[in-house]
């Protein structure tokens, strides 16, 4: 990262500053999003755009500018930063006022903030896949908002690094949700299920992505609930997500998935998700 979106002004990090009393420092008060860059260019980046002013939307945030507007600040940002492959992170707080829990009465305008980073596609794990934990999901009940308030989210991932795990994979009462950072399907005899896109999870831009070539190609596909004896069933686990594209699990709470190793079904669609990135992005 050198350069800092601050309210549209690009600035260098080191001369970007926020006020101590933003909402978004002090409560948590706004959304953000998590967008691909491949040899320069945004992943999916309409859909991203459209999830944050829908996020921003159910919470009362009405952002101060139009899509194309940051569309191209993101797009200037990406250039300025000569970053060939990593994220752009976005976020809108509610803006800057008094400490006090109810909005602000005055209408203070929404602080926009965006950065890079570079980070590389994890190889290594998508051929070889990742291990994973269960754990409960402790999170509030609209987590179809990609909100700040990810402290759920950090505990459960903690977790899952220190048990030497990539992901955790969350369920409430038993029926399985998504991971702390990702969703999950499962596939079984042949079939894909994956949680329904409803408050329960977040409505990744990968999995929809996932969903659309599982129609395309005729890929049996289910949204529905599904617990947790059902995935430790399951004949191949993946996960879905903006930097992990379509990562397999092969080992989950200690047990062996697919024998060790991705399943068939997994690989196939890794390589027609790759072949999406190729589409928009250009050869990997």
């Amino acid at each position: 990262m050198q350069n800092v979106l601050l309210n549209g002004e690009l600035l260098e990090r080191s001369k970007a500053s926020i006020d101590i009393e933003d909402r978004g420092y002090q409560f948590g008060d706004g959304v953000y999003e998590v967008i691909r860059v491949y040899n320069g260019k945004m992943f999916t980046e309409e859909e991203h755009l459209d999830r944050l002013w829908a996020s921003a939307a159910s919470i009362g945030i009405e952002i101060p500018y139009s899509k194309k507007e940051v569309q191209e600040q993101l797009k200037l940002l990406v250039e300025k930063d000569q970053l060939v492959i990593g994220t752009v992170y976005l976020q809108f707080t509610r803006g800057i006022s008094p400490r006090k829990h109810p909005f602000p009465a005055n209408g203070v305008t929404p602080t926009f903030v965006a950065y890079t980073r570079e980070v590389g596609r994890p190889v290594e794990k998508l051929q070889s896949g990742v291990k994973a934990i269960i754990t409960d999901d402790i999170r509030w009940l609209r987590c179809d908002i990609k909100s700040l308030n990810l402290l759920g989210n950090l505990l459960a991932n903690q977790k899952a690094a220190e048990a030497g795990c990539d992901e955790a994979v969350l369920h409430r009462e038993g029926r399985v949700t998504e991971g702390s950072h990702s969703n999950i399907s499962i596939v079984k005899g042949g079939k894909v299920y994956t949680h329904p896109a409803n408050h329960f999870i977040l409505n990744g831009i990968s999995r929809r992505v996932m969903i659309e070539i599982c129609k395309r190609e005729e890929i049996p596909f289910i949204e529905e609930p599904f617990t947790v004896e059902e995935l430790t069933q399951a004949d191949e686990i993946f996960l879905t997500g903006t930097t992990v594209e379509v990562m397999p699990i092969v080992e989950l709470a200690g047990k062996s998935i697919s024998g060790g190793k991705p399943g068939p079904l997994t690989r196939k669609l890794q390589e027609l998700f790759k072949s999406e990135i190729e589409l928009q992005c250009g050869k990997l």
